[in-house]
């Protein structure tokens, strides 16, 4: 294989958009079988809440040190590594017999797949020269998206006809196979050199974060305004989207009256939304970008997408049947999804040999908006009797967020 060349880095891309789909896959099937699980186990929703939360609190803690980790090892080891422990996690979840246990096990399962994301932020950084990593961030969610897609779909059927344990026990053993095959086939750089060539380097010589030694803007990270805004805006975006890999399905199922299958085709939709948000925004962002707005090139589909988010959310809350509010939600998805590709890649343009540890500050903002997302959801439900109010306040943190991009990539 061509390492240096377009195709040696399109292999790495796809690759890495294995790894996104099959974590997904992983992290949404406690969705599709929490029906099962809860009878089983006589687990309460709100005690559910934190099954689905507990994760993220994982998740949160090991996220910074996962991506120094992919840092300081490279993500041929630390992916390997991460992919392996959560693939073991998930098989346990099929043995699972108590409530405390299954905390256990989630919260685990959490601080495992948290090197996933930091670590293929930092492949990229590797690999693929600046100008290419927008669309690069952006396949690589949009692997995320059909994982989860894929994931409560397949995990329905396979819940039904197979048992929810041993469907946990088959996934652990495709994350076996992948983490053999990844350090099997990966090199953390390219042999001919980093990003295929220097020239390639330096496209764009004018770009103030791509030529500027990395000792320079390592000091100043904690001092940018940018990286806060960025922080925050993930946790935004993170509020809003984690319903999808939690919520979703059963509230669909017990506000509609959908079987368990049909709920699963419908909280499919929204992700399948999320997958085109991802390409065309990843696409957008190198588009602009060579043409010589490198800031705008981030921050415009970022503020289309939490600006389209916000007012979507809001029209979600006033429906009153299951194909109003998919469709509506879908929109909010849709605009959530066109942000991520900007959010990763200003992490590589910002952090430099750093990508790792501040990709994994990002992606940490966004376990705990997911964390908070996930209990917030019925504690508000059963708080106020009125479900509107989780929807209001996702609106409230995307318009916020929105205005946050406006102002990031300034200093």
């Amino acid at each position: 294989m061509n390492t240096s060349g377009p195709s040696g880095r399109g292999y790495v891309v796809a690759f890495l958009c294995s790894l996104a789909f099959l974590a997904i896959v992983d992290r949404v099937c406690i969705s599709s079988a929490k029906s099962d699980i809860s009878a089983e186990l006589g687990i309460t929703d709100t005690v559910f809440g934190w099954v689905f939360g507990v994760f993220a609190v994982g998740y949160t803690l090991t996220m910074v040190p996962s991506g120094w980790l992919a840092d300081r090892y490279g993500p041929r080891k630390t992916l390997a590594l991460a992919v392996l422990l959560w693939s073991l996690l998930t098989a346990v979840t099929g043995w699972v017999n108590g409530t405390g246990i299954l905390l256990i096990v989630r919260f685990l399962f959490g601080m495992a797949e948290a090197g996933a994301f930091p670590g293929a932020a930092r492949a990229i950084s590797n690999w693929l020269p600046v100008q290419e990593r927008g669309l690069a961030m952006g396949l690589l969610n949009t692997g995320s998206r059909l994982g989860a897609a894929f994931g409560l779909w397949a995990m329905s059927v396979s819940v039904l006809r197979l048992g929810w344990r041993f469907s946990f026990v088959l996934l652990g053993m495709a994350g076996f196979l992948w983490a053999v095959l990844w350090f099997s086939w990966f090199r953390d750089r390219p042999i001919a050199g980093l990003l295929g060539s220097v020239a390639e380097t330096r496209a764009h010589p004018q770009d103030p974060y791509v030529d500027q030694p990395a000792k320079a803007r390592d000091g100043s990270l904690l001092r940018s305004q940018s990286v806060y805004l960025i922080l925050f805006q993930y946790f935004a975006s993170q509020f809003t989207f984690f319903i999808c890999f939690s919520w979703l399905l059963p509230y669909l199922k017990t506000q509609y009256g959908l079987s368990g299958t049909m709920a699963g085709m419908y909280a499919a939709i929204p992700l399948y939304c999320g997958a085109l948000a991802n390409w065309i925004s990843g696409t957008m962002v190198d588009a602009v970008y060579r043409r010589g707005h490198r800031s705008l090139s981030r921050r415009l589909p970022a503020m289309c997408g939490f600006g389209l988010a916000g007012v979507a959310v809001l029209a979600a809350a006033s429906m009153g049947s299951a194909n109003g509010f998919v469709f509506c939600f879908s929109l909010a998805i849709f605009g959530v999804d066109l942000t991520l590709s900007p959010s990763w890649t200003a992490c590589a343009d910002i952090g430099g040999r750093h990508t790792g540890t501040l990709s994994g500050a990002m992606n940490m903002m966004g376990s705990i908006g997911a964390l908070v997302s996930s209990v917030s959801f019925p504690y508000l439900f059963g708080l106020t009797g009125d479900i509107k109010c989780y929807f209001y306040l996702a609106a409230f943190l995307n318009f916020v967020a929105m205005a946050s991009w406006r102002r990031a990539l300034r200093d």
